[in-house]
């Protein structure tokens, strides 16, 4: 009696020790598939529509992978569960290319590449803001613009030197305000020994990138 007790307390064990393996192996599975049904769900949302939320995306994918990836280890046979896994990564990794192009911030316009160059990234934008050119920068931002014309101005189309001029006439205007804020001397000197070598280069790069304009037209 006491042995069929003892078998019969065995084959209890052995049971509950399956059946907890099965439970186990179950859930890995839903692990994998959960992933795999994530991947999907994101991959059929236009991706203009995910912008606002793409960094949440991005964080439950690294979750969800992660825990697949775990989940591997549980499952006996898992050679077809690694296969979903890779495909799954090779989709996400496609619309994240996708994401990337829709996510990039749009190129500047060819006015604000040139008023980039002519002041540094992003210095003045569609405000014409000036404030940031002081009494202690103020050369250096003129040196910077006169020299940047001068390396260009072969290159400059005939709306490029009127940007050219609007923006040197803005930057004049800001000399004004600068010059009771403490301009020395020196460097107002400078500053003048610049403003001549600009005059004529505009004046004649711009006769001449017109009469390019001109010719063109012709043809």
């Amino acid at each position: 009696m006491k042995n069929i007790q003892l078998l019969s307390g065995i084959a209890l064990i052995a049971l509950a020790f399956t059946s907890c393996k099965d439970e186990k192996q179950e859930k890995a599975q839903k692990t994998v598939d959960a992933y795999v049904a994530y991947v999907d769900s994101v991959k059929n949302v236009k991706a203009d529509d995910l912008k606002a939320d793409w960094a949440t995306v991005e964080a439950e994918y690294d979750r969800k992978a992660a825990e697949a990836q775990t989940a591997l280890a549980d499952l006996k046979d898992n050679s077809a569960a690694t296969e979903k896994i890779n495909e799954s990564k090779v989709k996400y990794e496609a619309f994240k290319n996708e994401m990337a192009t829709v996510l990039a911030p749009p190129a500047p316009s060819p006015k604000q590449q040139l008023r980039n160059a002519l002041f540094g990234e992003g210095k003045i934008g569609d405000d014409m803001n000036f404030d940031w050119v002081n009494a202690k920068n103020i050369h250096s931002v003129y040196q910077q613009f006169v020299h940047t014309v001068e390396d260009n101005k072969d290159k400059y189309s005939r709306e490029d030197w009127d940007e050219v001029k609007l923006m040197y006439e803005a930057l004049d205007s800001r000399k004004n305000t600068v010059e009771k804020e403490g301009l020395t001397s020196e460097d107002n000197r400078k500053i003048a020994g610049l403003k001549v070598k600009f005059a004529p280069m505009y004046t004649l790069n711009r006769m001449g990138a017109k009469s390019e304009e001109n010719k063109e037209a012709k043809k």
